[in-house]
């Protein structure tokens, strides 16, 4: 199931720098669909009660983040995953992005 997700009233920071998706069994990087590398980039969430920490994937690398770096996350979306007995989410972005400052 693929469930988009309304960011407006959520806060989004950088955990750490952006690093790139690895095949399970070749560790080569892996693409997209349209051939571009794939990053795993670490987020902290919060807002509307909520304070998590999460894993979003985006393809092309997110420059110049680093802890507690605000971002601005595009078109999130939570999919659920099951792979024998184990299940869980995972989240993509069509982007993410620094948080210009404001003057």
């Amino acid at each position: 199931m693929r469930l988009p997700i309304d960011t407006q009233t959520v806060k989004f920071a950088a955990a750490g720098p952006a690093e790139p998706v690895l095949d399970y069994e070749t560790r080569s990087p892996k693409v997209d669909e349209n051939g571009t590398a794939l990053f795993n980039v670490p987020l902290f969430a919060a807002g509307s009660g909520i304070k998590d920490s999460i894993s979003v994937k985006v393809a092309g690398e997110p420059k110049g983040l680093s802890e507690f770096t605000p971002v601005k996350v595009t078109n999130l979306i939570a999919s659920t995953w099951e792979v024998g007995t184990n299940h869980g989410v995972s989240f993509r972005a069509d982007r993410i992005e620094l948080v210009k400052a404001s003057a």
